[in-house]
């Protein structure tokens, strides 16, 4: 089933006096019922709701015992209780991968996708719609990881913390919202080329947890590490960003690789028989 017959045989067209607006008005209206179509998609799955509950528990909750017990590392010189009160965002991340993967990967393995791509033989609306929701969602949960892991770090750091006013902290907190909203769909953009949940969190996990730190911890490779896409983004966290990266280069370095990966999923959804 190819991208391009399944257009020709079903068009979304005006159809009527109206041409070219009608035919608009009728891009518009398939693409607001595919996206209540893939809202309902997600509502009815509660493991898409387990992840997302997640991003926000494991990142504040971690965050608060390691601000509430770590006492020692507060007096550090250098320490940085912008950047420690998101300190569970290192823990938090994996569940956004696994809900921006599972989101879309999960059709392939559940066999779903066919029945989809009847629904919506467009392949491009259906990406699109699907990203939206996604993205949305991992905003919005993003958004309230940074409030909580904000709020709840520094006051659980007492005399060490800031207030929101300190230079960098509004930001941070906004930041973690984008960042996880461009983890997940970037997450969402692999799961779309290699059509395997399994197979995208082999790749994405390793890569968040251990390689890029592994990497940005040894000198022969730390320089080129900042541009990987976690290390990229978590720079807005930070105070004083590190490297060559500020907070907001960093979010578009981010950006640069989520867009990358969400192109070429959708290419992969646009040239393959499913």
């Amino acid at each position: 089933m190819s991208t391009e017959g399944t257009t020709r045989a079903h068009p979304v067209s005006g159809g009527g006096p109206g041409g070219a607006a009608d035919a608009d008005g009728g891009r518009f209206a398939l693409f607001g019922a595919v996206l209540r179509a893939e809202w309902t998609k997600i509502r009815s799955l509660p493991s898409l709701y387990g992840s997302l509950a997640a991003v926000v528990l494991m990142s504040a909750g971690i965050t608060l015992v390691a601000a509430g017990t770590d006492h020692a590392t507060h007096t550090e010189p250098g320490f940085d209780p912008l950047f420690y009160a998101f300190y569970g965002v290192n823990f938090g991340q994996v569940a956004a991968v696994a809900f921006g993967v599972t989101a879309v990967a999960g059709e392939w393995s559940g066999g779903t996708i066919r029945v989809s791509l009847v629904a919506v033989p467009r392949r491009a609306t259906l990406y699109a719609a699907k990203l939206t929701v996604v993205g949305g969602l991992a905003l919005a949960a993003g958004l309230l990881t940074g409030l909580v892991c904000f709020f709840g770090g520094e006051a659980f750091l007492g005399r060490h913390g800031v207030g929101l006013g300190a230079p960098g902290a509004l930001p941070a907190v906004l930041g973690c919202g984008l960042y996880l909203a461009l983890l997940t769909l970037l997450a969402a953009g692999v799961a779309a080329l290699l059509r395997s949940p399994v197979g995208a969190l082999s790749l994405l996990v390793p890569l968040v947890v251990s390689v890029s730190p592994l990497l940005g911890s040894i000198d022969a490779t730390k320089d080129l590490a900042q541009f990987l896409p976690d290390r990229a983004g978590q720079q807005i966290l930070h105070t004083v960003p590190e490297g060559a990266l500020t907070g907001w280069t960093g979010l578009a370095t981010m950006t640069a690789w989520a867009a990358v990966t969400v192109w070429a999923g959708g290419r992969a959804l646009a040239r393959r028989d499913e």
